[in-house]
């Protein structure tokens, strides 16, 4: 990839330290951003999502004569991130209803839309075909009547077939293994296709495999594309997603292009050449083009440091569900030269012991009212983030050549009010 960051890769691309010793992302000032958009907050590098969905399309369109990107929106479904996708020339994977009126609204060709889920309602179902949605996935044969039912007519479908690979992976993340509730087992995809076939409603275009998230290791793509080959010969195959991103500096995940290459490649010895390829990265794409913003609310030391922000598990609920790790930087004392860093853990303001952001990290000097950065933080934050506590959910803010706007506004208490009946009370 052409773009490269100064600091570390967790960062976005291009970041930097600025003369005043403050980080930048997109050319903007962290502590700037805090000061004018609060904390916690998303903050997006525009440029860094750019360059990953460019070197994706070229890394596809170099591999394979014919081939689509998708963007995996459940990493981050946000309508301003996706518009950037749809100009960068990308498709889009929706996983619910609401993903999908996420795309829609945000401009991706109904056509260029997959729809996934081991678990679609008969109204997602409706949804996805009354919007012209061009591919749906069927990950189970109950969606077949249910498709019927509302009406399909010649709808293009792709199989999900579970090869029986166990990737390198958290097992929260992992997909591809015999004993998951995503796609067709192996052995009873033959009668799933023929089933198809027999459907006129349907138009069984190809299969479908997604091994995990995560994933750092190529050499799976080999074992899986060798898995369905019995499976006979289809025009189209997707290829599912899974490229790692670094959440800590040590972490170093195969470039776009290698996994790229590694995927097509393992597909075209076992598929076939003349075959359409369908690849559908989503954190890979986002992960690393976003920083989460806090501030310091205490600093407790003990037997060991505690260093509390104004968020946690309410913004990043990664760290508690699979002991995702992460750094944590004081926004403007990244680079300073001769620094003692004290050992920390990163606590949230949540009334969970377990809300831990990140343990053991090294921060200098930490008091209140610091900026604390987590990079690393473009996937799965703001589509995980949630009220626990009566937490407002943060906004996201794009940020390009040192400009800075909200896509996503900050939650309100009004916000929380709002689902709220109002005679609930006097019911009570």
């Amino acid at each position: 990839m052409a773009a490269r960051t100064s600091l570390s890769p967790v960062f976005p691309l291009d970041s930097a330290v600025n003369e005043r010793g403050v980080l930048e992302i997109g050319g903007c000032d962290a502590l700037a951003l805090a000061t004018e958009f609060g904390t916690p907050a998303y903050v997006i590098a525009e440029d860094d999502l750019r360059a990953r969905a460019r070197a994706y399309v070229r890394a596809l369109a170099e591999c394979s004569a014919d081939g689509e990107v998708l963007f995996a929106s459940k990493a981050l479904p946000c309508v301003a991130v996706e518009r950037i996708f749809v100009e960068e020339g990308l498709g889009c994977d929706v996983a619910s209803g609401g993903e999908l009126a996420l795309a829609l609204r945000a401009g991706f060709d109904p056509d260029r839309i997959y729809l996934h889920g081991n678990a679609k309602s008969p109204g997602e179902l409706r949804e996805a075909l009354q919007a012209g949605v061009g591919t749906i996935v069927i990950d189970g044969l109950d969606e077949v009547e249910s498709l019927v039912e509302q009406g399909a007519d010649r709808q293009r479908v792709l199989l999900r077939v579970n090869p029986g690979v166990r990737p390198d992976t958290h097992a929260s993340i992992a997909t591809g293994q015999a004993d998951s509730k995503f796609g067709i087992r192996l052995a009873q995809a033959p009668a799933a296709i023929e089933r198809l076939r027999r459907t006129p409603a349907l138009e069984l275009v190809g299969l479908h495999i997604h091994l995990g998230s995560q994933l750092m290791d190529t050499g799976v793509f080999e074992a899986a594309a060798a898995a369905i080959a019995p499976l006979g010969e289809f025009g189209v195959y997707d290829l599912g997603g899974g490229l790692g991103a670094a959440y800590v500096s040590g972490a170093r995940p195969p470039a776009i292009e290698e996994y790229v290459s590694a995927q097509v490649g393992a597909a075209k010895r076992h598929l076939g050449v003349d075959r359409r390829y369908v690849l559908e990265p989503g954190r890979s794409l986002v992960a690393n083009a976003g920083v989460t913003l806090y501030s310091v609310m205490s600093v407790k030391r003990g037997e060991s440091t505690w260093v509390a922000v104004d968020g946690g598990m309410s913004d990043n609920l990664r760290p508690m569900l699979y002991a995702a790790s992460y750094e944590a930087h004081v926004a403007d004392r990244l680079l300073v030269p001769g620094a003692t860093a004290e050992r920390c853990v990163l606590a949230g303001k949540h009334c969970e012991s377990g809300d831990v952001i990140a343990r053991d990290v090294a921060l200098p000097d930490p008091r209140v009212g610091d900026v604390i950065v987590t990079p690393a933080t473009g996937a799965y934050g703001h589509a995980m983030a949630n009220n626990y506590n009566g937490v407002p959910r943060p906004p996201v803010i794009l940020c390009r050549d040192g400009d800075a706007r909200v896509v996503v506004r900050r939650e309100s208490y009004e916000d929380l009010l709002a689902r709220e009946q109002p005679d609930a009370a006097a019911g009570a």
